[in-house]
C-alpha cells in the first residue's frame, strides 16, 4: 500500500477558526480523493491542532473515507493521556509516543518530536502567522529539509 503522510503544525491561538473550518476540510477531502491511503500526523497542543483533528474525524464520518488514519504524536506520555487513555484511544485511530523525544528534557522534546513528524512528512501544512514560537520554528526546519508545505495563514491584506 502506498502511504502518503500529511502533517499539520499551528499556533496555539487561532482567531479565524471559521474560515479553516471550511478550508481544511476541503483540504482533507482533496487528499483522501488524491491518494489510496493517507496518514494524518496530529498533535494535541493548541487551537490549531483541534481544529484539524475535528476537521479529520469529520472527513473520515461524513464522507466515509476509510484510507486514512488520525494519528495523534505525543512527545512523550502526557498526564491528559494517563488521566483519559480510554477517551483518547476511542477518538484517535493510533496513538504514538515519539521515543526520540521520550529521552530529551521536557523543555526541548516537542521540538525534537515535531522534527520527527516533519521527516516522515510527504506534506507538512502550517497556521503560521509569527515568526517565532514553536510552529515557526517547526516550518523553518521543514523549509531546510526541502518538504513540500502549505501555510493556511492569510494576513487581513490578503483576505
Amino acid at each position: 500500500m502506498n502511504i502518503y503522510t500529511v502533517s499539520f503544525f499551528g499556533h496555539r491561538r487561532i482567531y479565524d477558526q471559521l474560515r479553516l473550518d471550511g478550508e481544511l476540510d476541503e483540504l482533507i477531502i482533496r487528499l483522501l480523493k488524491e491518494h489510496s491511503y493517507v496518514e494524518f500526523l496530529v498533535g494535541r497542543d493548541g487551537d490549531f491542532d483541534q481544529l484539524v483533528s475535528s476537521a479529520i474525524r469529520r472527513c473520515q464520518r461524513e464522507y466515509g473515507y476509510k484510507n486514512s488514519s488520525h494519528i495523534w504524536v505525543m512527545p512523550y506520555p502526557t498526564a491528559f493521556f494517563r488521566d483519559n487513555e480510554e477517551a483518547c484511544y476511542a477518538y484517535y485511530d493510533e496513538i504514538e509516543i515519539c521515543e526520540d523525544s521520550m529521552a530529551k528534557h521536557f523543555k526541548v522534546s516537542f521540538q525534537v518530536r515535531n522534527r520527527h513528524i516533519v521527516d516522515r512528512s510527504n506534506l507538512v501544512i502550517f497556521y503560521v502567522e509569527t515568526n517565532e514560537g514553536g510552529a515557526y520554528q517547526t516550518m523553518q526546519y521543514a523549509i531546510q529539509q526541502g518538504k513540500n508545505l502549505m501555510n493556511l495563514y492569510r494576513s487581513k491584506e490578503d483576505q
